[in-house]
């Protein structure tokens, strides 16, 4: 569940409301930046993942030392940038072992953000200077993310089937862009619905619009929830 909220208020709500029913909480930028490390004091105990979706990028040094604070503050999922490269990829696996083994915690998923949902071929081409498809793009960046000793990537439902099949059973696939069937896009242009994510060979599905922005948020959590496990893909997230 995505908690893409301004207000600290209506955040504390939804979580107390949603926590029954979801897996893991996702704090990003927009809450993260402006109410700092408290989110984790308070999600601590609601759900079993606690996921940092803050897509470090930035030299190798700064990666591991945002790495490690956020490891210190108890996250057990957190994202790097594909883009960063191999000896940032490489320093923040490092960062996060080291950090979880002085915390006395168990060690953290880590894992690569590939293309962003809100690209596609054309954008990816044309306006960041990427002339593969997306596809292959997601793919290489996959390839490394796991070279380097991650444990997986997020990456849009689109590419989960290819990742599935190439990189193996044991490869974490953390998926946004759900959307049920009859949800807009909105700024998502590589968006599926819940079960044909799963379908795909996702393993973690994140959230956040459809619930958010739904007039009755414990309703429709409930919704993409029967429908996760109405399929006989349905299975706890692997580690």
């Amino acid at each position: 569940m995505a908690l893409d909220l301004d207000d600290w208020q209506k955040v504390r709500d939804m979580a107390e409301l949603l926590s029954p029913v979801v897996d893991g909480f996702k704090v990003g930028m927009r809450l993260f930046y402006r109410v700092g490390p408290k989110v984790w004091e308070f999600l601590r105990g609601k759900a079993e993942i606690l996921f940092a979706d803050l897509k470090l990028h930035d030299i190798p040094s700064t990666v591991a030392g945002g790495v490690r604070a956020l490891v210190a503050q108890g996250v057990n999922l957190l994202n790097v940038h594909a883009a960063g490269g191999k000896a940032m990829l490489q320093a923040a696996v490092e960062a996060a072992a080291e950090e979880a083994s002085l915390q006395g915690l168990p060690r953290p998923w880590l894992v690569a953000v590939t293309v962003l949902t809100s690209l596609d071929d054309i954008s990816l081409r044309e306006e960041v200077g990427i002339p593969e498809a997306v596809s292959q793009r997601v793919l290489a960046w996959a390839r490394l993310a796991r070279e380097c000793g991650l444990d997986g990537v997020v990456a849009s439902p689109l590419e989960v089937g290819l990742l599935r099949r190439e990189l193996g059973e044991d490869f974490l696939l953390v998926t946004p862009g759900i959307r049920p069937a009859s949800y807009p896009a909105g700024d998502q242009k590589r968006v599926a619905t819940a079960a044909e994510a799963l379908r795909a060979g996702a393993d973690l599905l994140v959230v956040g619009r459809p619930i958010v922005a739904s007039p009755d948020p414990l309703a429709a959590a409930l919704a993409i929830r029967r429908e996760m496990e109405e399929g006989d893909w349905f299975c706890a997230p692997k580690k």
